[in-house]
């Protein structure tokens, strides 16, 4: 029976607190619609795929160490693809604006297990320039991999492209999280309020504080009903004078 009242007051302080619940969840949203859209800038990311595979001389089949041994190297060509080896060239080359370091920040290599190819990914704020930074960066690394490890087997299989959309802010996202957060935070303050609300509104609230039983309600007539009963007490008492003359 308890949980039963508890919830039902539960539910009426969130009816009673509903508008400004609501305010507050839709503020959080507007605030979050503007930042991403006029604030935040737009970052665009750009790919570029290199293979690790050594042709053989007499163009026999593949072997199964050979793919081994190339599936190790990728791991190997992950961290030099990023040294400043290669991007102080690409830096050179462009003439980009940053350091090795600052460079290096923007760009992320992954590759999935036991495969030969690996994919070089940059984010810039701007598309064109992540894209040619990626195929760049390709490009001087398959020349430069021939003199550092003395071998001729990185392919680019796939170019960057320019991107048409940005993959960060991402609007949707943000506004579904903000309409989560300010829902939380409406329902917080609603609570809040009400247990700081120590105001006596009705007689369950003087039985709850004062533990006294409540023997009388005094009814609220507002001017209306005065004004009418006043005017009905005039015409019974003005009837009862004409019946007395």
């Amino acid at each position: 029976m308890e949980e039963t009242i508890s919830l039902k007051e539960l539910m009426q302080v969130l009816r009673k607190r509903l508008s400004m619940i609501a305010l507050v969840t839709l503020g959080a949203m507007i605030v979050t619609a503007v930042v991403t859209y006029f604030v935040i800038t737009p970052v665009y990311e750009s790919s570029t795929q290199i293979l690790v595979n050594k042709a053989s001389d007499d163009q026999s089949m593949y072997t199964t160490n050979a793919v081994q041994t190339n599936v190790q190297l990728v791991n190997t060509y992950n961290v030099i693809i990023k040294s400043p080896a290669i991007l102080d060239k690409v830096i050179d080359e462009l003439n980009l604006k940053m350091t090795s370091d600052e460079l290096n920040s923007k760009i992320t290599v992954s590759s999935e297990q036991n495969s030969q190819v690996f994919t070089l990914t940059v984010r810039d704020t701007n598309p064109y320039m992540a894209a040619k930074i990626a195929n760049k960066i390709g490009n001087v690394f398959k020349s430069e991999i021939k003199k550092i490890m003395k071998v001729d087997n990185v392919t680019i299989i796939s170019k960057a492209q320019v991107a048409e959309k940005p993959v960060q802010p991402k609007p949707l996202l943000n506004i579904a999280i903000a309409l989560v957060v300010g829902l939380m935070i409406g329902i917080g303050i609603a609570f809040l309020l009400e247990y700081l609300d120590n105001t006596i509104k009705d007689e369950q609230d003087i039985e709850q504080i004062l533990e006294l039983p409540v023997l009388g309600v005094i009814g609220q007539i507002d001017d209306q009903e005065l004004n009418t009963a006043t005017r009905a007490g005039k015409k019974t008492k003005g009837k009862v004078e004409t019946v007395g003359a």
